[in-house]
């Protein structure tokens, strides 16, 4: 657990100015099996300390590759040293940042850190099972990891706070061929937000989840190609929140807002189908702790749930304090930084579609010809909106019924004009949270959804 060297700093922040000092440790663990062999065993950490201070408009900032109270003096004289020369020479005149009441949130998660050996002899036993029940496959991969950053956060205006935030998972990766000689793969995590040690303490817990992966492989082993054209489709909640997240949660973060985002001249109109709402969680959704809760950002924010799209009207952006007073709006917090060289940015944490009232069953036998789209191996999503996603595991849809399974395909289109032709939303969520964000730094991510009706274009062969 980090030492605290800088709580009792703030004696030291510049006089009337916006002031942040943050103490981090970052951690990850791996160990990654191919074909049964050990190919990858890493224990890697990081720690720093940083401070960033906000002078008329511009932001000095100071980071350092010690954690100690002789850190924390140094970067803050710098930072204050750095705010001040931005200022001279840029010079932008703007007002202070608004004042947000002062609190704390105390340690939320404390870490427990499993042995190296632990990893390997849960990911061998998977391997195992998966030798002995999975017989069809050309290749096949094991990875166990946990990674966290732990933050100790002061601020001259807002909360401080000492969070940290552990996740662990594993993944499995099954490779085959069709029967015209097609090399497929599909994978699966397990796990979420938690150390390894509190997810996986029993490897018969992911049996049930590998045989449904390897019993979908084996239907895409006879598997066909998708008829390309604009289709309808049924998104899987998996689906849908990459499209929550990938093509409309990135085009309503401010700074990208500010960049002319299609989101801009949007706001307060109609993006969506009236059956469509989006929020971006903080840390508790529908009742439950969020995937990966957030409490506080760095910037002394406290974390409240940000709503952006309302029965299909786009109602607000995602916001530092910066950009909050630059729109008059309020800061939610969405500012957060991965290393503790860098500067926060604004992120999203846990963005969802919410349910609706209609049966998954339902949705499906609705659909006279189509595709019911589950996975996503990879996309991309611009400023416009405009998306492209990678589909590896689907089925079609013939009168009402589940038919074939689908060999790789893409989906793609502009976000707010399919979402206007949604017009069924299931009534329940599913959750991801195993990969990062990339914009500009890594960063751990929720994202989910109901299964949605809509038309989409889709590519075939």
């Amino acid at each position: 657990m980090l030492e605290d060297h800088v709580s009792n700093k703030k004696a030291l922040f510049p006089n009337g100015v916006h002031t942040e000092l943050r103490e981090q440790k970052s951690r990850n663990r791996r160990v990654s099996l191919v074909q049964g062999n050990l190919t990858g065993n890493a224990r890697m950490e990081s720690s720093g300390t940083s401070a960033r201070v906000y002078q008329n408009g511009v932001y000095g900032f100071s980071s350092m590759a010690e954690c100690s109270g002789e850190a924390a003096e140094t970067v803050l004289k710098a930072a204050a040293e750095n705010a001040l020369f931005m200022d001279r020479h840029v010079g932008r005149g703007k007002e202070p940042l608004p004042i947000i009441p002062c609190g704390g949130i105390p340690l939320s998660k404390k870490i427990q850190d499993a042995a190296q050996k632990h990893y390997i002899e849960f990911a061998k036993e998977l391997d195992s099972y998966i030798t002995a029940h999975c017989p069809k496959l050309s290749s096949r991969s094991v990875v166990a990891m946990e990674d966290s950053m732990e933050k100790i956060i002061c601020t001259s205006d807002g909360y401080d706070g000492h969070i940290c935030a552990p996740r662990s998972y594993v993944y499995v990766f099954l490779n085959s061929e069709t029967t015209s000689g097609t090399p497929i793969e599909l994978f699966v995590p397990f796990g979420g937000s938690g150390t390894f040690l509190e997810n996986f303490t029993d490897p018969s817990l992911c049996y049930s989840k590998i045989d449904a992966l390897y019993e979908q492989l084996m239907h895409k082993r006879e598997g066909i190609y998708a008829e390309a054209g604009y289709k309808t489709v049924v998104l899987g909640g998996l689906m849908s929140g990459m499209l929550a997240h990938e093509a409309v949660g990135h085009t309503v973060e401010a700074d990208l807002v500010l960049g002319g985002s299609v989101a801009g001249p949007a706001l307060n109109k109609c993006v969506a189908s009236e059956l469509v709402n989006l929020v971006d969680f903080a840390h508790t959704a529908f009742g439950k702790p969020a995937p990966l809760p957030v409490y506080l950002d760095d910037e002394g924010t406290p974390a409240q749930d940000a709503t952006l799209i309302k029965e299909g009207i786009l109602t607000g952006y995602l916001h530092s304090r910066e950009s909050a007073q630059h729109f008059e709006a309020m800061p939610k917090g969405n500012a957060r930084a991965w290393a503790f060289s860098d500067e926060p940015l604004i992120r999203m944490r846990n963005t969802a579609v919410l349910p609706g009232k209609d049966k998954l069953e339902d949705i499906i036998a609705s659909v006279e010809d189509g595709y019911y789209l589950l996975n996503s191996t990879n996309g991309q999503a611009d400023t416009t909106g405009e998306f492209m996603f990678g589909i590896n595991m689907g089925y079609e849809i013939k009168k009402g019924k589940l038919g074939r399974a689908l060999l790789d395909t893409t989906i793609s289109g502009v976000a707010f004009e399919m979402l206007k032709t949604v017009d069924m939303v299931s009534d329940t969520v599913e959750w991801a949270s195993s990969g990062y964000c990339g914009k500009k730094q890594p960063m751990p991510v929720g994202m989910g959804g109901p299964a949605l009706r809509c038309k989409v274009m889709i590519g075939g062969r």
